[in-house]
């Protein structure tokens, strides 16, 4: 009788044990844990720049990471997004976060906004006529080539690293007149950031390039300060261009390239744990934008034609490319061998 009781309580107590250490492993899985760390990590607000409305392909994606970061870093991290243009100009964004200001964490920039600042790499992404189609702009994107082209700010002092790339569509000019064929944008004072590759091929074109601030564009078109400008078909509608410049035409010069960067001082604030959160996050809303953007393009063609836009397809870019054959020369040599790897992408 002693010797059963013996063997019932170390039977009970083996199975304590275990369903005890089973607990354990079952409360604590690996995933669970590292993102229970991450929540224990000191708060950080990090301030976003967006120049466009949240209703944008960037807009949305800049909500889309927000949300994901939020969520990895278990609420240690909030992004404050600031948008519609609050901040300034992504040149006056730039130009705060390069200038050692740190009121601005992170921000949506075009690829081809780096240009000034001396960041060559991006310079290629810019370049008119390179990109084909999205996927050839997404085969890059993806490519081994990539996280090259988004430390090289980091690497060159500037003070800012990109995290993740994404595209708001191609970009195409729209005016104040009927243009029909390309011959028509002579004479015309074009809206241009200040970017010596969209400089120069306006006025391949035979326009006339003109400075404007993004946030000054519409009374720049309502009054004649310039002609037309170009923007992704998104951005045209979502900030109203349509009402003072009704006429689109197709044209492609340039995919919208984006990517969203953040200032080496905001970025070393954070711990391991949260730098992953962002990077996790970074590549959720790269797969985000590439799911929106070619859907909602569409779909917001469809509704600038009804509501009366002069739609131009240009079925025929041969003449386009030729007329920008100077800008996008001067802009390759230097990286002759990199710039057709991009080119091979396609």
């Amino acid at each position: 009788m002693k010797k059963l009781f013996c063997f019932m309580l170390v039977t009970i107590m083996i199975f304590s044990m275990s369903a005890c250490g089973g607990g354990n492993a079952a409360q604590t899985p690996s995933g669970n844990a590292g993102a229970s760390t991450v929540a224990n990590d000191p708060k950080v607000t990090l301030t976003y720049a967006e120049v466009n409305p949240l209703d944008t392909i960037v807009g949305q994606t800049a909500t889309a990471f927000k949300s994901k970061v939020e969520e990895l870093s278990g609420g240690s991290i909030t992004i404050d997004i600031q948008a519609s243009g609050v901040l300034g100009s992504e040149n006056d964004v730039l130009d705060t976060m390069l200038g050692g200001g740190d009121s601005i964490d992170m921000s949506r920039i075009s690829a081809f906004a780096l240009t000034p600042y001396g960041v060559k790499k991006s310079v290629l992404l810019s370049i008119p006529y390179t990109f084909v189609s999205r996927a050839h702009f997404w085969n890059f994107a993806n490519s081994d080539l990539a996280p090259e082209f988004l430390i090289e700010p980091h690497e060159l002092g500037k003070g800012i690293r990109g995290i993740f790339y994404g595209e708001e569509g191609f970009r195409h000019f729209f005016t104040k007149k009927p243009v029909a064929k390309l011959e028509d944008l002579a004479g015309m004072k074009l809206r241009v950031s200040n970017d010596p590759i969209m400089t120069g091929m306006v006025e391949g074109l035979g326009a006339s390039a003109t400075v404007v601030a993004f946030n000054e564009l519409y009374s720049a078109l309502q009054t004649g300060v310039v002609d037309g400008a170009e923007q992704p078909i998104a951005n045209y509608k979502s900030n109203a261009f349509n009402e003072v410049a009704s006429n689109l035409i197709l044209d492609g010069h340039t995919l919208g390239a984006i990517q969203v960067v953040i200032l080496d001082a905001s970025w070393d604030k954070l711990t391991a744990g949260q730098q992953k959160a962002i990077t996790d996050a970074g590549a959720y809303a790269q797969d985000f934008n590439a799911k929106l953007s070619e859907s909602k393009e569409q779909e917001v063609l469809a509704e600038l034609k009804a509501a009366g836009t002069t739609v131009v397809d240009v079925t025929d870019k041969a003449p386009w490319t030729a007329a920008c054959k100077k800008v996008i020369d001067e802009n390759t040599s230097d990286q002759a061998e990199l710039y057709k790897k991009i080119l091979d992408l396609q």
